[in-house]
């Protein structure tokens, strides 16, 4: 699944294609559990409409509108943005034709992705769930969140109302740059410990995002090619293989039904 940095990736270069520019038409699929709002109910409200801005919150991505609506945008498992020409497949459920030629389309295979027109002056029920984003969340706030958990960090990492981005991916490799197993209970972090782990984070974060985001199986940037962060991921899928940091191997385990992939000896 994408997370922040492969969302962030998309937001950056989808901007370039849509921002600015009027939604001459929309097409779309027919209706599916893809769409949160009904697509006849998209048509309509999004045609004519100039798209002010492209912003981003945690996984989630929001069309800010001229007439003060937004359009919420979540890529799921499988889900593709793209300006590219597109031949229809089956799999694309949405397309904006834009002025100047243009058009963004929203492809996604497993119909995992979300899309939802939040009218001027509403919000979002999954966008009330969330917590700071990963980015920009303060010390004192992650703090304060972790605190008020038992279950494992990793588990805590994975909980978007604490912090909103971060999943399987870079929880893995944030821990173990933190030097921190995955396994302890989030209250049990002493500050200066919570503050290491922000630290990286963040710091994780920001390098995949100007590596174009992780490719592991499905995502693909806007522009149709691979990220290339995976090539430096330490920990997450390489189990049984060499740690990078010590003369031990990094072992796997399921942490609510996630895997979790971290160094026994660094990792304490």
């Amino acid at each position: 699944m994408p997370e922040l940095p492969e969302v962030e990736v998309t937001r950056r270069q989808i901007s370039r294609a849509w921002k600015g520019r009027v939604i001459e038409r929309v097409w779309t699929a027919k209706s599916s559990y893809f769409f949160l709002t009904p697509p006849a109910l998209l048509r309509r409200r999004l045609a004519g409409r100039r798209t002010l801005e492209l912003t981003r919150h945690g996984k989630y991505i929001l069309a800010h509108l001229d007439d003060g609506a937004r359009l919420l945008l979540h890529l799921g498992m499988t889900g593709q943005l793209t300006a590219l020409p597109l031949v229809q497949d089956g799999h694309v459920h949405f397309i904006a034709h834009l002025t100047g030629g243009a058009c963004v389309s929203f492809r996604d295979v497993r119909k995992f992705g979300k899309l939802e027109y939040i009218p001027p002056g509403k919000t979002s029920e999954r966008l009330e769930r969330l917590g700071p984003d990963a980015l920009l969340i303060e010390p004192d706030d992650f703090h304060a969140g972790l605190r008020k958990r038992s279950i494992p960090i990793k588990t805590a990492l994975l909980t978007q109302s604490i912090l909103a981005g971060v999943g399987n991916i870079y929880a893995d490799e944030a821990l173990f740059s933190a030097r921190i197993r995955p396994t302890k209970p989030a209250r049990n972090l002493s500050r200066r410990e919570t503050d290491r782990l922000l630290e990286h984070i963040k710091d994780i974060l920001e390098r995949s995002i100007a590596g174009g985001g992780s490719t592991i199986n499905d995502y693909l940037k806007p522009d149709g090619r691979l990220g290339g962060y995976q090539d430096f991921h330490q920990v997450y899928g390489k189990r049984g293989e060499p740690c990078p940091s010590c003369d031990g191997s990094i072992a796997w385990i399921s942490l609510g039904a996630r895997s979790t992939h971290y160094c026994p000896r660094c990792q304490r």
